[in-house]
């Protein structure tokens, strides 16, 4: 299971809440900042992508995929990380359909990777039950003991 693997290469953040969506896309990339994989230039690329485009990034209710659409600049190598928020972050105040809990944020050094990156994380993402299974994890061994129930 991707998510589980992101756990064990210390890819995964859990936090309360951010006062803008700006804070939260941030604070989704800092395993990936802190362990070398991107630099900061490349989170303000990713803002300033969703602040010219839009939402883009809010795939469905809860699920937001931070990544951007300008290319691949203080990109180290392709990786994900993943963010659970325990109150919604707001990208568009007054539509629900654009808040998210759960971030998996992408990082990727050309189109091909993250497009593939893209891919595999999408059909994760369509295990039935797997979305509520994340809204309900409080740490890293929760998201572990769902590679048992889910078998991966």
């Amino acid at each position: 299971m991707l998510i589980g693997d992101l756990v064990r290469k210390n890819r995964v953040c859990f936090h309360q809440e951010f006062s803008n969506w700006e804070e939260a896309v941030k604070a989704s990339y800092q395993p990936l900042l802190e362990d070398g994989t991107i630099e900061p230039c490349y989170i303000d690329q990713v803002i300033a992508s969703i602040k010219e485009l839009g939402p883009y990034i809010v795939l469905a209710p809860d699920i937001a995929m931070p990544h951007t659409t300008m290319g691949a600049k203080g990109v180290r190598c392709s990786a994900i990380s993943f963010m659970k928020v325990c109150r919604p972050v707001h990208f568009t105040e007054g539509n629900p359909e654009n808040d998210a809990r759960l971030f998996f944020s992408l990082a990727a050094q050309n189109p091909e990777e993250h497009l593939l990156n893209m891919q595999q994380l999408a059909e994760e993402l369509m295990t039935e039950g797997l979305t509520e299974d994340l809204l309900s994890c409080e740490s890293e061994e929760d998201i572990l003991k769902l590679e048992e129930k889910y078998g991966r």
